[in-house]
């Protein structure tokens, strides 16, 4: 099938079959396609947090907006982003870009310098706001490539940060949840939504041409 072909056929999954798991492959292709996604400047800014293990899921579900859904699916991708810049973050990154592409160390210090001053200007808080945004570039390409392998997704920011954080030690690495995508296969009696016609804008309206 097409890409809009994928798309069409997803939707946000409303009740997982708690019986049916995602294989390991087929997961881990789901993250490389999240790994492979476009970031600010390359930096990466955030990391994927791969919950399977069931009571940290039953732990989670304080807080969250859709608690079955959490419980039943098989994972649960959390999306954390960096909760701040640092020049030494910036130059993990870069050092290991030269690492891999064999080029000396500081190859890119005019841009760095560059990032490290812009950065440096701003606050933890603007830091996060651009470190969140980066997350759902990925989110939207981890649920693509799961539409291609046929399974089923749900983007969700109706969680407890503050839960999910403090369950997962996200703190102590620096880092701050921003949103969460439920993965599994869909049960098809108990998912209201699956047998609805998908509604989107009409592309007329949805596009406005200048």
């Amino acid at each position: 099938m097409s890409l809009l072909e994928n798309l069409q056929w997803r939707h946000a999954v409303k009740a997982y079959d708690p019986t049916k798991k995602v294989a390991k492959e087929d997961l881990n292709r789901i993250l490389e396609a999240a790994r492979l996604a476009p970031t600010s400047s390359g930096l990466q800014p955030f990391r994927i947090i791969s919950v399977e293990n069931q009571e940290l899921k039953e732990k989670m579900v304080a807080g969250a907006l859709n608690p079955e859904v959490m419980r039943d699916c098989s994972h649960v991708l959390v999306f954390a982003a960096w909760d701040s810049y640092s020049e030494e973050k910036i130059d993990k990154v870069y050092d290991y870009h030269t690492d891999v592409r064999a080029l000396p160390k500081g190859r890119f210090g005019s841009y760095t310098d560059q990032l490290k001053k812009m950065y440096g200007a701003q606050t933890a808080d603007q830091h996060f706001a651009h470190t969140a945004r980066q997350t759902y570039i990925a989110l939207a390409l981890a649920m693509a490539q799961a539409a291609e392998l046929k399974i089923d997704s749900t983007p969700a920011e109706g969680f407890s940060n503050e839960v999910v954080d403090e369950i997962l030690g996200l703190r102590e690495m620096g880092l701050k949840s921003v949103s969460l995508l439920y993965l599994g296969y869909r049960d098809e009696e108990r998912d209201w939504l699956s047998s609805m016609k998908k509604v989107r804008v009409p592309m007329e309206e949805f596009v406005i041409s200048q």
